[in-house]
């Protein structure tokens, strides 16, 4: 009985003989510690993720998207009732935004660990261990007797509950194919930036009306949901791992030795060389691959631009335009339907593309092909952050400066995506590696740029203030056409890039 529920914590199922599989099948070997006999995938297996039935993969991106979703709500929602945790704990502005910025800067650390860990251990464990510790510190938040302990609780929360922002993409991968992943891939990343827009708008009427502990409390109730949910339907889908678990359950239950067949190739290296690799190829690639560095910084002015926002529409509706916290909240309403108004059309854009590899003669595009999307996400940007900053006064109509921040959202998604399968695409096995790099860079963004952004919009005004993220977004727009005209050749001098190309 232990051992099943030890196997069900591990892989979603207590069933042994589901696991052990086809226990007299012939393997390769004598199942001895010399020669252990070494399994593969059969091609039907019920537990190999990729033949899951349609609607259980469905199912599990529903919810591992979710997951993702409930930590970036979470990132924001706390910023819905500043003013009252101000007043409660008796601390600036300025001090109250540090909630946001150390739960964000969580997330430049996490994914790190998290992403090693996944592989190594399973994702289905980590997400259940790192989960837990999230729903407990939105807990410890929600009660916490002074500032200190709060923003405390906040980074960790964010630490710890970044393990969906690594591993909802794995299992993504894990589930389909490159061919058919697409719709997959823009719900999960979806989530991933319509979260920290979302929790504003809950946590404006919900602080108002009830307190910002009730709000620290609600983020406690959505991470116990998702972790009871994980915990009864999403099981493990990383197919080494699972592998890995089948050959210790023959060899408990034959007596035999048994191995399989990715570990007889390429013995796992120990897990401290796992994060050795993990901490240091990122910054690797930040410091020797041009793409990266040019993505990563666009990302990152992209993503501190959003969490500039949780700080500065608060300024323009509540203190300018004298809308209470609800109200305020309402204010991030057209971002949110600017973002799944591109996520509606980033699945048009993966249906043509679909189309365009089967129509090629090679199967595949070029990774230059996914920077379509980004060139028009690449305009919006700037031309809706210059329109909100120069309509945002209470002499103008709200509903012109909100026609900007709408046009932030869509271009906000679109060059995201983008820029994401763009490096995906290029980078392939140091994939990983790439996102991380631009995951810290651009956390570290969205950690700091809320810092100033009381201080700037008091010191130059709303109009000017609003103005600089526009003039980084339009410094940011040629990317993705230089990239579309010589990303090709830069990727032929790559040391990482020309390996896996070459390998092709």
């Amino acid at each position: 009985m232990l051992y099943m529920t030890w196997c069900f914590l591990l892989l979603g199922t207590g069933d042994v003989h589901k696991i052990a599989g086809d226990v007299e099948h012939e393997w390769p070997g004598d199942g001895t510690r010399e020669n252990p006999q070494i399994i593969s995938w059969p091609p039907t297996d019920r537990l190999n993720a990729r033949n899951f039935a349609a609607p259980r993969k469905a199912m599990i991106i529903v919810l591992s998207g979710l997951s993702t979703l409930s930590v970036a709500f979470a990132s924001s929602a706390y910023s819905g009732d500043l003013s009252s945790i101000c007043e409660y704990f008796n601390v600036s502005d300025e001090a109250a935004t540090l909630g946001l910025s150390l739960y964000v800067l969580g997330f430049a650390i996490g994914p790190l660990l998290w992403a090693p860990l996944g592989e190594a251990f399973g994702r289905r464990v980590l997400f259940l261990t790192t989960f837990s510790l999230f729903a407990v510190f939105n807990v410890a938040a929600a009660v916490a007797p002074n500032f200190g302990s709060l923003v405390a609780f906040r980074c960790l929360a964010g630490m710890f509950g970044s393990s969906p922002l690594t591993n909802s993409g794995g299992i993504v991968a894990d589930l389909y194919s490159a061919e058919t992943r697409g719709l997959a891939a823009v719900f999960y990343s979806g989530a991933t930036f319509l979260g920290p827009v979302l929790g504003p708008i809950v946590g404006g009427f919900l602080g108002e009306t009830r307190g910002w502990r009730s709000i620290e409390a609600l983020l406690a109730i959505y991470a116990g949901v998702m972790l009871v949910l994980g915990l009864l339907l999403v099981p493990e889908t990383v197919g080494d791992v699972v592998l890995r678990r089948r050959a210790a359950a023959l060899t408990r239950q034959t007596g035999k030795s048994y191995i399989t067949s990715v570990d007889h190739r390429s013995p796992p290296g120990s897990l401290a060389a796992r994060l050795r690799i993990s901490m240091t190829r990122p910054v690797r690639l930040l410091v020797r691959e041009p793409i990266v560095v040019v993505l990563a910084v666009y990302m990152s002015c992209i993503y501190g631009t959003t969490y500039l926002l949780l700080a500065a529409l608060p300024i323009v509706f509540q203190r300018v335009r004298g809308w209470s916290p609800g109200e305020g909240g309402l204010a991030f309403l057209p971002i949110a339907i600017g973002m799944l108004g591109a996520t509606a059309f980033m699945v048009v854009i993966n249906r043509q593309y679909a189309r365009r590899c089967r129509e090629s003669e090679s199967g595949q595009l070029a990774p230059e092909a996914r920077l379509q999307s980004g060139k028009v996400g690449a305009v919006l940007l700037p031309g809706g952050l210059f329109l909100f900053a120069w309509t945002n006064a209470p002499s103008v109509p709200w509903v012109v400066c909100m026609l900007g921040t709408a046009c932030f959202g869509f271009g906000n998604i679109c060059v995201s995506l983008a820029l994401v399968n763009y490096l995906v695409d290029s980078y392939v096995t140091y994939a990983a590696s790439a996102l991380a790099a631009s995951t810290v860079l651009r956390s570290l963004c969205g950690a700091a740029f809320p810092l100033f952004t009381t201080a700037m919009y008091e010191g130059i005004g709303i109009h000017w203030a609003s103005s600089v993220p526009a003039f980084l977004s339009l410094l940011c727009l040629p990317a993705p056409f230089l990239l579309s005209q010589y990303g090709g050749r830069i990727r032929q001098r790559s040391k990482f890039a020309v390996a896996i190309h070459d390998g092709k």
